[in-house]
C-alpha cells in the first residue's frame, strides 16, 4: 500500500471514530433528558410532586417582615394623625368658645343664623374613634361677623346626650369657617348631632 493510501485509511479510521463518539455521547443525552417509562423529555428543573411545607425550615423571607412592619407603622402612624386632628382642633376651640358661649345666653329661640350653619360628619379614622362633626358656616351677610352655635349629640329617642358650643369670629362677608364639635363619646352610642342654636354678631 502506498503512503498516500496508508494516510486515507488513518484519515477514514479518525473520522469514524469521531462520529462513532458523537453517536455515544448523543445517545447518553437523550438518556439522561427521558424518564425511565419512555415518556417525554422532562425539563430538568421542574418538580412533579409539590413541596411539603412542613419539611421547610428557616425564618420566613425578610419581604414578610417588612411588609409586616409597614402595616404596624401605617397603624400608628393613623393613631398619631388622629390624636393629633383633636389636639388641633381642641386648642382652636378654646380660643372662641367663651365668647360663644357667652353670645348665645339670653338668644331666645334657634337665635339668627341657623340658615347659615350646617353640620358635616368627621371619620372615626380622623377624629381618633370619637364622634365628631364640622360646623360648616357661612356668613351670608354683606359684612363681617362673627357665630356662635349650639350642637346637640343626641341618641335615637332623641334625646340630648352632649351639648356642646363652637365659635368663628370675624368671618368676612360670603365666607365660611369650619369649627368642630365632638360628642366625645364612643362611636358604639350612635349619637346624631343637630344645630339647636346659631347666633351671628
Amino acid at each position: 500500500m502506498t503512503r498516500a493510501a496508508r494516510g486515507y485509511g488513518t484519515g477514514r479510521e479518525r473520522g469514524i471514530a469521531a462520529l462513532a463518539a458523537a453517536g455515544a455521547a448523543v445517545a447518553l443525552l437523550g438518556a439522561c433528558g427521558s424518564d425511565s417509562s419512555g415518556g417525554s423529555p422532562s425539563t430538568g428543573a421542574s418538580l412533579s410532586v409539590p413541596p411539603n411545607p412542613s419539611s421547610f425550615s428557616g425564618s420566613p423571607p425578610s419581604a414578610f417582615a417588612s411588609a409586616a412592619a409597614s402595616i404596624s407603622a401605617a397603624a400608628a402612624s393613623a393613631s398619631a394623625a388622629a390624636a393629633s386632628f383633636e389636639a388641633s382642633v381642641s386648642a382652636y376651640a378654646a380660643q372662641h368658645q367663651d365668647r360663644a358661649v357667652a353670645a348665645l345666653k339670653g338668644v331666645e329661640g334657634t337665635g339668627n343664623a341657623v340658615s347659615d350653619v350646617t353640620l358635616t360628619g368627621v371619620p372615626l379614622a380622623t377624629s381618633g374613634g370619637i364622634q365628631a362633626a364640622v360646623v360648616n358656616i357661612v356668613n351670608s351677610t354683606s359684612a363681617t361677623a362673627s357665630y356662635a352655635v349650639q350642637v346637640d349629640w343626641r341618641d335615637a329617642s332623641g334625646q340630648a346626650v352632649v351639648s356642646t358650643v363652637v365659635g368663628a369670629e370675624n368671618v368676612a362677608a360670603g365666607q365660611s369657617a369650619s369649627p368642630v364639635s365632638f360628642s366625645r363619646r364612643p362611636a358604639a352610642d350612635q349619637l346624631t348631632p343637630v344645630v339647636v342654636k346659631a347666633q351671628r354678631y
